[in-house]
């Protein structure tokens, strides 16, 4: 785990008298496998902010591999170390990948964002879509489950992070599912609309 700091506060923002957090929990899509960590989109989105002016923190608690299980079990720390008032949730890709049933996933990221309290924090929820090696059935469930919760808990939702670049090989590495550096700034300007709608709730 580690942190990124930005100092300054706009007056656009919510919270911009003192110093907030923002808390990334995802996967290696968030933990900049296989790129340099500073060219990836939470540095970029740290970077921002700073050219944005604002006083929020960023602390990337994503770790390559993770799963919605893993995430929900680290969250409990990470949101007692940094109390944050966005957090950030991209996790749910690996689990998909490795076909686990998809009432587990739900159930981890109902938990996960109920843990998270979107009473007291402005939440995110960012989306994935997997190949259909599991079939059709799967992958649309796999798909639906992050509208579904969503919408029930109110939540800011990205449909599918990497839909800008997921389907455009010189934007992805080797493997195929990682984005290459030259990705990242798509990926930020992605989310970016819903991170500024929460700073501006927060």
């Amino acid at each position: 785990m580690y942190c990124w700091v930005c100092a300054i506060a706009p007056p656009t923002f919510a919270n911009s008298d003192k110093a907030s957090t923002v808390l990334v929990l995802g996967d290696s899509i968030s933990a900049a496998y296989g790129i340099q960590r500073e060219t990836g989109w939470v540095a970029l989105l740290e970077n921002r902010l700073a050219e944005q002016a604002s006083n929020f923190q960023v602390v990337n608690a994503s770790i390559s591999g993770e799963t919605t299980g893993g995430g929900l079990a680290r969250l409990p720390q990470a949101l007692d170390l940094h109390n944050p008032s966005i957090v950030i949730i991209e996790l749910g890709g690996n689990d998909g990948l490795r076909g686990y049933p998809i009432e587990r996933i739900r159930e981890n990221l109902q938990n996960i964002v109920t843990t998270a309290d979107p009473n007291m924090r402005q939440i995110i929820l960012v989306g994935m879509q997997i190949p259909p090696n599991y079939g059709r059935r799967y992958t649309d469930a796999f798909t639906q489950l992050f509208q579904d919760i969503a919408t029930e808990h109110n939540l800011k939702l990205v449909p599918f992070f990497m839909e800008t670049v997921a389907l455009k090989p010189e934007l992805m590495q080797g493997d195929g599912i990682h984005p290459t550096a030259e990705a990242q700034p798509m990926l930020l300007d992605t989310i970016w609309p819903l991170i500024v709608e929460a700073l501006k709730e927060g």
